[in-house]
């Protein structure tokens, strides 16, 4: 299968997660690995090829504002689709479109000016008009591609240094746990709103229980950042470890039966660990967590204006975690 082709597949499927850079490759599950400059059969409506990179960190960031996606996109040295190609592209990658409408679409927009003799053969068209057109057109695209170059999106991406987190998007872990205040349920709405409410109430009104649950942080920057969150851990393999960067305790040894480390010193080590409780709480709750390296956050019982102080002390020791 084509880069192109299993790009789509994997974004019809909701499969996006499963696609990890590794390097310089774009691994596609267990099922292709392909190199991320690879150019796909997508182009332009100035008629140059879409690279993978390009193709797959549009989709993985396609809700962000185009302004944010191209200030995203240049942070990460990753060239950006242009705001023309936005729509038609993510139709197409999203199956609301065919391959054969979207060929069609793309061809109809591009328009090329094979040589002169066709120029030549235009009926009802004046030569010069003609020729002045696709001059504009030329040097539109070459200003684009300088543009391009002067922000360094031509350059090779330099290597990042080393971090707690493996490739792909980072995790968080929530106990699956009904008695404690954060879940797969609620765990949106606090860290993306800072809004804290009832698990209970969020699970009667979902209708099947996640397997597991984006959110989404703009950073200083605008900068948005995604981590996956699950409550369950049984399915994680060693690469899926090496993206836990964070996890909601809830206070229970047992929440860590089968875990890969070998005590409670090696997990919030490596792993960034966050009780929390209300503030009005006796202190007796939090005995056994106080005896281990984590963070905890109180939050009040009524007022909610203040959820949102919590939330963003998570966020920001989370994001010193991950810097140091």
């Amino acid at each position: 299968m084509d880069p192109l082709s299993a790009l789509r597949d994997f974004t019809i499927r909701g499969e996006l997660h499963k696609i990890h850079q590794v390097g310089d490759e774009l691994r596609f599950g267990s099922d292709y690995s392909f190199p991320a400059a690879a150019e796909t059969a997508y182009r332009s409506k100035h008629g140059t090829p879409y690279t993978l990179e390009t193709l797959h960190y549009f989709i993985s960031n396609h809700a962000l504002k185009h302004i944010d996606y191209m200030q995203s996109a240049r942070l990460h040295r990753v060239p950006a689709v242009t705001l023309p190609d936005r729509k038609p592209l993510l139709d197409y990658l999203t199956g609301k479109v065919s391959a054969t409408d979207a060929t069609a679409m793309i061809m109809s927009l591009e328009r090329p000016l094979k040589d002169r003799e066709s120029l030549l053969q235009c009926k009802n068209r004046n030569f010069l008009e003609i020729l002045e057109a696709s001059i504009k057109r030329e040097d539109e695209k070459h200003r684009l591609e300088s543009q391009q170059r002067k922000d360094g999106l031509s350059r090779p991406r330099p290597k990042m240094p080393a971090t707690k987190i493996g490739d792909g998007v980072p995790i968080i872990l929530v106990p699956s746990a009904s008695q404690t205040l954060i879940t797969i349920y609620n765990v949106k709405e606090f860290l993306e709103d800072g809004v804290f409410v009832p698990s209970d109430a969020k699970a009667k009104e979902a209708a099947v229980k996640p397997d597991r649950v984006t959110v989404q942080k703009k950073l200083r920057d605008r900068l948005v950042t995604a981590y996956e969150v699950r409550d369950k851990t049984s399915g994680l393999k060693k690469e899926d470890w090496d993206r836990v960067v964070a996890v909601f305790v809830l206070g229970k040894e047992w929440q860590f039966k089968d875990w890969p480390f070998k005590d409670h010193v090696e997990i919030f080590n490596k792993i960034i660990g966050f009780y929390v409780r209300f503030e009005d709480d006796s202190v007796e709750s939090a005995k056994i967590v106080k005896q281990w390296n984590v963070k905890i956050i109180s939050i009040s019982k009524n007022k909610r204006h203040q959820d949102r102080a919590a939330a963003l002390e998570v966020w920001g020791r989370l994001e010193e975690f991950v810097r140091s």
